[in-house]
């Protein structure tokens, strides 16, 4: 499958794909015991900031002391919905502390979610991406009780109030020396 490198800026096209939920592994090597409590402490952590409203971030219960699919150390996931997209990745920018942390979108395409779409905070790590699959036909839903992310029922903007918004975001902007104008077309 080929990749298209130009950017899409179709305002409808652009809305239709945005992503709506995402994964953030944490990895440690599994035999440092530093980087094993380090991992731990960072999931209560996280746990307890949803538990007091910081932002709504699910840990996947089981923590992986072994490699599995595509992940070669220990690591576990972390289930984030757009809603609360910012809010986690600021935190875990800040907390990660030595862990490294892998950041990508949950979409049809997990191979490519995985190894082209994705991000690191901290330093890369390998990983087997020959047991993702290239295509799935559904997008993974998760916590669909939770009704955020791909499940939520939020009515989005529509494309006319979307187009008000950034016309009224370039009137705010006109002033100001160091924003870049959007194109004319």
């Amino acid at each position: 499958m080929d990749i298209d490198t130009r950017p899409a800026n179709d305002l409808k096209e652009v809305l239709d794909n945005e992503v709506k939920e995402w994964h953030f592994h944490i990895y440690f090597a599994q035999k440092n015991a530093d980087q094993h409590h380090a991992a731990l402490e960072l999931r209560d952590a996280v746990l307890r900031l949803r538990r007091d409203g910081a932002f709504v971030a699910v840990p996947l219960f089981r923590v992986n002391t072994e490699p599995i699919g595509p992940h070669l150390l220990g690591s576990y996931e972390i289930w984030v919905p757009a809603e609360t997209f910012s809010s986690v990745f600021s935190y875990l920018c800040m907390n990660r502390g030595i862990l490294s942390i892998l950041v990508h979108p949950l979409t049809r395409e997990q191979r490519f979610d995985h190894e082209s779409r994705s991000a690191w905070l901290g330093p890369t790590l390998p990983l087997d991406l020959s047991t993702l699959p290239l295509r799935s036909d559904e997008i993974p839903l998760q916590y669909a009780s939770l009704r955020l992310g791909y499940s939520s029922e939020t009515t989005p903007l529509s494309l006319d109030d979307r187009r008000r918004l950034g016309a009224n975001v370039e009137n705010l902007l006109k002033n100001e020396k160091g924003a870049a104008r959007a194109p004319l077309d």
